[in-house]
């Protein structure tokens, strides 16, 4: 299916302001369908230029109403219209006027409603609205339903005279409160003169349990408990006297509030607006919760890795005092183990995620590594890691750390011998090379008798928490610990 831009271009030779005025009428018109309890379709004339007569039209943009069933199950975007097929359409775009309510035709099971209105922007007729309704739901409204559907007129009229969607407005449209969320009518003096079932409940859950109608919201919002979010350059009296498009939270001990002011006018006198208010206090104390949550795991990390410095530090100390050779290279291998592990916890305790970056924990594994070779060793690393689970880091942390060990201690005997460390990934598949130009290895050597420790713990590691394979050869001077495991 061609996109909303692609059939532009295909379709008309609109300027970059005209295809923006669509675009964001398509960005804000979620409020137009569910205040007319309507599916809409945005109509494109199609032609060559400005000047030629359109030869019909084909269909960018669609959207159903929250608010009660669909009209239409499928979706009609990229439909094409032949000129004179549907005369009114042709009518609105030609006259720049509102059809209103057509007469009921059956469309399905269903008898359907049509309106048209044209999306005026700077002089000219850029497109046409289809406003189609359910003509049995529209007997007997509610007094909620009346008020959404004058508010509606009021704001396809403001489409038809150019002056919605409010240009330059700066808010988050995808986040911003909706039309079932709660909504609130303002006369021209920011004076309340309906507002919906969850508006009030939304209200009263910070604090105001009076009769709304005939408060003025502004003075309303500026005689509750101190907001923790107090505005800081405007008063509430102005931000929600309704003569400006503003969002702006409310909060209080008692709860949060997500507010957006939309203007209304009529013929560019301002002649009220409409507020939709959102509770979202308890949104906001599950981010709390989470931030706390995530607070709480940053010093877990920190005091394990704090508390694994302590345990090396300990083993290091005991090291010195212990006269057996074999012992003490033991023990300091131990110690070099629980270092490894302490650097991804150290790299938790520095981030936001529980992904850890794996290149800057080996950049450090063979920092220190090197850092104890009694002579220089040239260092070549190929390709990137990227990010692991905890897990999974602190597994591959173990391996490496003890596979360049294992080459720094019985490959590379002499200075200006090479140490070079290899990744390949693809996908989540990873091939891990751990190489060294040293002595190499025994004729005989075999991984999985070999009375190594270092090497007994690679392969434990590799088969039951990496769930790969490790393998070990010499091929062109260079002995190589080839390391397979895939992250899902």
């Amino acid at each position: 299916m061609a996109t909303f831009a692609e059939l532009i271009s295909k379709n008309s030779q609109l300027r970059s302001q005209e295809i923006e005025h669509l675009s964001e009428l398509v960005a804000e018109w979620r409020l137009l369908a569910d205040l007319s309890f309507a599916d809409l379709l945005l109509w494109l004339p199609i032609r060559k230029d400005d000047k030629s007569w359109p030869t019909g039209y084909v269909a960018i943009a669609q959207i159903r109403p929250t608010t009660t069933a669909t009209v239409f199950n499928n979706d009609l975007i990229g439909s094409e219209l032949v000129w004179g097929m549907n005369d009114r359409i042709d009518q609105a775009l030609s006259s720049g006027e509102i059809l209103r309510d057509s007469k009921p035709e059956k469309v399905g099971e269903l008898m359907i409603k049509e309106e048209m209105i044209p999306v005026h922007f700077e002089g000219k007729t850029l497109a046409v609205i289809a406003r189609h309704r359910n003509s049995e739901l529209m007997r007997s409204p509610s007094k909620l339903e009346l008020n959404y559907r004058e508010i509606a007129h009021k704001i396809f009229q403001m489409v038809a005279e150019g002056n919605f969607p409010i240009r330059n407005s700066i808010y988050n449209s995808e986040s911003a409160p909706r039309v079932g969320d709660g909504l609130i009518r303002l006369d021209k003096n920011g004076t309340i003169y309906f507002a919906s079932p969850n508006a009030r409940s939304a209200i009263s859950r910070v604090g105001f349990d009076k009769e709304l109608e005939q408060e003025n919201l502004g003075e309303l919002f500026a005689n509750l408990p101190k907001s923790k979010s107090e505005p800081t350059d405007d008063s509430w009296q102005r931000i929600l006297s309704g003569k400006t498009l503003r969002r702006v939270e409310y909060e209080n001990s008692k709860g949060v509030i997500d507010l957006l002011v939309i203007p209304i006018t009529n013929a560019n006198d301002h002649i009220g607006a409409i507020v939709l208010l959102h509770n979202i206090t308890e949104l906001r104390n599950r981010d709390k919760a989470l931030i706390t949550k995530d607070a709480t795991i940053k010093e877990i990390h920190h005091r394990v890795k704090n508390n694994l410095q302590t345990v090396s530090a300990l083993l290091r100390l005991q090291s010195r005092r212990v006269e057996d050779p074999t012992a003490s290279s033991a023990l300091e291998e131990a110690v070099r183990r629980v270092a490894s592990i302490a650097l991804v916890h150290e790299t938790l305790s520095n981030q936001s995620s529980e992904f850890v970056e794996f290149d800057s924990v080996l950049d450090q594994i063979v920092k220190n590594a090197i850092s104890l070779s009694t002579h220089p060793i040239k260092y070549e690393k190929l390709g990137e890691f990227g990010s692991f689970d905890s897990k999974v880091a602190t597994a591959l942390s173990l391996v490496i750390a003890e596979l360049i060990q294992n080459a720094l201690e019985h490959g590379l005997t002499d200075a200006g011998d090479l140490l070079q460390v290899s990744i390949t990934a693809s996908g989540g598949d990873y091939t891990v090379c751990v190489s060294d130009n040293g002595v190499g290895l025994p004729v005989d050597f075999n991984l999985e008798e070999s009375a190594n420790l270092g090497l007994q713990i690679v392969n434990t590691l590799t088969k039951n928490e990496l769930a790969g394979e490790i393998s070990l050869s010499r091929k062109d001077n260079l002995t190589t610990a080839r390391l397979i495991f895939s992250v899902i």
